[in-house]
């Protein structure tokens, strides 16, 4: 079985979200993990809010799971804001797991998004009569991309959920460098698809307005080893303040 796959973190919502609809609809990847989604069906909202249920609908999606990170009280609507995946195969279980805090409520001092709370999705996927194990995440926040106590538990616990799967694909934006011990974790289970190749993962066209180590790579794609990559790629595309990552496979 092949098929593409892309990971992509949308940026409060969608900020670009017409470019990202645009790319998307291009790549016609059959699995896409959405970080900094949100997924309302309200169409009095704008569209951002509404980004994950319009990717859906637009690009005809078969099945989706959105698991709701924390409440944004940043804006007037209180929306829920969270990962999501899209598939073009059946869904046939999810689960979410929280690192060390639970969902709750935004929160913002100086500009540090650090103790909010994250998550991890695990969904299984058919596809033909083989199953998947898809993750995806937004990682624990930080000034920098480096090891700490927490970011190193939340390996842990990503270690703990894949150990023992088949067929896992793992992706998101880990909010950390690749050289760490988090990452290391992972890699003792899983393959990097992208290990060593990119310097950054941030779309630099916009991410010297928006802050952070943009110099960069955080969003990351792991494969079990028996997984085939026949492609992958990080085009330079103009539809987030991060880059898509985009894999073709064979299972």
């Amino acid at each position: 079985m092949k098929f593409k796959f892309i990971t992509l973190n949308l940026w409060e919502g969608g900020l670009l979200l017409d470019n990202a609809l645009e790319f998307l609809k291009k790549e016609n990847a059959n699995i896409v993990n959405l970080q900094e989604t949100f997924n309302e069906k309200d169409e009095t909202l704008e569209k951002r809010y509404r980004s994950g249920a319009i990717i859906k609908k637009e690009l005809h999606y078969l099945c989706d799971f959105f698991s709701p990170t924390f409440l944004d009280i940043r804006i007037p609507e209180k929306l829920n804001q969270g990962n999501l995946v899209l598939s073009r195969h059946p869904i046939i279980k999810t689960d979410t797991i929280f690192y060390d805090v639970p969902y709750g409520n935004l929160t913002v001092n100086n500009n540090d998004y650090s103790f909010n709370p994250r998550n991890l999705q695990h969904v299984n996927i058919r596809t033909g009569d083989t199953e998947l194990n898809v993750f995806n995440t937004q990682g624990i926040w930080g000034f920098d991309g480096n090891d700490n106590e927490r970011r190193i538990e939340m390996s842990r616990i990503i270690v703990k959920e894949i150990k023992g799967k088949q067929n896992v694909i793992l992706a998101g934006d880990f909010n950390v460098h690749p050289d760490t011990i988090t990452i290391g974790n992972i890699e003792k289970y899983l393959k990097n698809v992208f290990c060593n190749e990119l310097k950054t993962t941030f779309n630099m066209k916009r991410k010297a307005k928006s802050g952070g180590f943009a110099n960069s790579v955080v969003d990351m794609v792991f494969i079990s080893k028996n997984i085939k990559v026949f492609d992958h790629y990080c085009p330079d595309v103009d539809v987030s303040d991060h880059l898509p990552l985009i894999c073709s496979f064979e299972v």
